[in-house]
This record gives C-alpha cells, structure tokens and sequence, in this order.
C-alpha cells in the first residue's frame, strides 16, 4: 500500500488487490498464537486459523474528477473497499496505490469528544479529517450558522441529542477540502428538513473534491452525485460501468427513470 500527499492531481490505483481477514476461535484467539504455531513453537492448540477472503482481484484506476457510486448487498466489500482505498486497510495480495489528502468519512460521529464543546470538536474533527487548526478556526462561524446550534456549541457534546450531533459532524464534513473524499452511508441519518438544506453544501463538497468514492444504498443520492458505479459482490467487483447500466443491472430495473419522472 502506498498513500502519498503533495503536488500532482489526486488519483487511486489499485491492481490485483485481496483483502484476507483471520478469523481465531476460542482455541487460537490472538495472532500471537498464530505466529508462534507456525514458527513450530507448541502452544498446545491447532495453529491453522480459517481465513476470510474479503476482497479478491480487485482492480480499480480512478483519476480526479471521477464521481463513483459503491453499489452491493450487505457484506458484498463496499465498505472494505472503501477502507484500503484510504488505507486503513493493507492489501493482502496485489498492490494500492492512492495519490493525494483523503478524506475517509465513514462514521460522522469518529473523532468527536462528548467531554468538550461543540467548538472544540469542530477543530479536532476538522484536525481528524486533514485540515489545519487555522483552516478550521476560519470556518467556524459558517458552521455554527449551518449547524443552528448556537449556545450549545459552548456545551459539552454529551449534552446533545443525537440529531445535534450529526448536524455538528455534517457541519465540519462538509466544511473540508479533500482531494479524495470517501463517503460510506450514514450521511442520510439526519431529518429531513436539515437534509435538505444540506444537500447544497454537500453538492459544493463533491464539486471540491478531485475524487469521490460514495458507498450508499441511497439511490436518489447516488443519482444526485454519482456519474460512474462499482458493484461489488461477495469481495469481487461485478460490474463497473456508468451509474446508470450498473444500477439497473444491479436492480433488474431502470432505478434513475423513476427520480426523473418526479
């Protein structure tokens, strides 16, 4: 895996990449276990662990302005994809190669402290998701005003309902400017009056980006911002093509006919 920042447009290259996961059982719980068994030290268990494939023969080349939907069931890798792209995860076989500052955005609510202040999140979020102190401090005022959270900003985020907590996390992640920006569901959590005044803000951070990568299993959203779409199934990517080839293969019908017909 290599993740590289700096001059250059932002890109993603992945090639014959595989994803394994151990899974150890009661007898052989830790991968200190699995390596000393192997190493033919005796530890009294069996020293073969069962391995799953979460990701085999992926190949993928996405270059800046690329708007890609991750289509699948539950469980098909939309979400393990997502993580080597950003490079949580290192590839078990094959190779990764991602150019530019990512943005993984994958849970709104990593990175926040129920013990501060709404403020003082909005900085440490921002910190998380690659942006300076000094870019998030000038933003501040624009998200508390998108946010309408006014003195609870000054609260600890332990005080806040749940719905104001995602409006604090959508304030700062649609604040950003990543040059790849890795979306994994979640951002429909919202109400939806708020969502749809975020939808403006959340238009402009697709524009900012060089590279969107957008796991969903909204269609209406992954219409809005979406031209391209991988689907993937049981690890393996099925189709890649133009979102709306891949959704109707993926579906058995024209989803995008029924949004344009509103």
């Amino acid at each position: 895996m290599s993740t590289e920042n700096g001059n250059g447009a932002p890109r993603i290259d992945i090639v014959d990449a595989g994803v394994d996961f151990p899974i150890f059982d009661a007898k052989s719980r830790s991968l200190k276990k699995a390596v000393l068994g192997k190493a033919g030290g005796r530890i009294g268990t069996e020293s073969k662990v069962p391995i799953i494939e979460a990701l085999r023969s992926i190949n993928v080349s996405l270059r800046k302005g690329d708007r890609v939907a991750l289509v699948g069931h539950n469980g098909a890798g939309k979400s393990t994809l997502l993580r080597l792209m950003s490079g949580i995860y290192e590839p078990t076989r094959g190779r990764s190669f991602v150019h530019g500052k990512v943005a993984p955005v994958f849970d709104l609510a990593v990175g926040m402290d129920p013990e501060i202040s709404g403020l003082d999140n909005i900085l440490i979020r921002g910190l998380f998701l690659g942006m300076t102190k000094k870019q998030m401090e000038a933003r501040i005022d624009d998200i508390a005003e998108f946010t309408e959270l006014g003195d609870y900003l000054s609260m600890p985020l332990r005080t806040y309902s749940t719905g104001m907590r995602v409006r604090l996390a959508l304030g700062v992640v649609t604040s950003i400017d990543p040059e790849i920006l890795l979306l994994d569901e979640g951002i429909g959590a919202v109400d939806a009056e708020f969502l749809a005044k975020a939808r403006d803000r959340l238009f402009e951070l697709v524009e900012r980006s060089g590279i969107l990568v957008f796991a969903s299993h909204s269609d209406e959203f992954l219409a809005d911002l979406c031209e391209t779409a991988i689907w993937m199934d049981h690890g393996t990517i099925r189709e890649h093509g133009p979102l709306r080839e891949v959704l109707h293969h993926y579906k058995g019908h024209d989803v995008l006919a029924e949004f344009e017909s509103r």
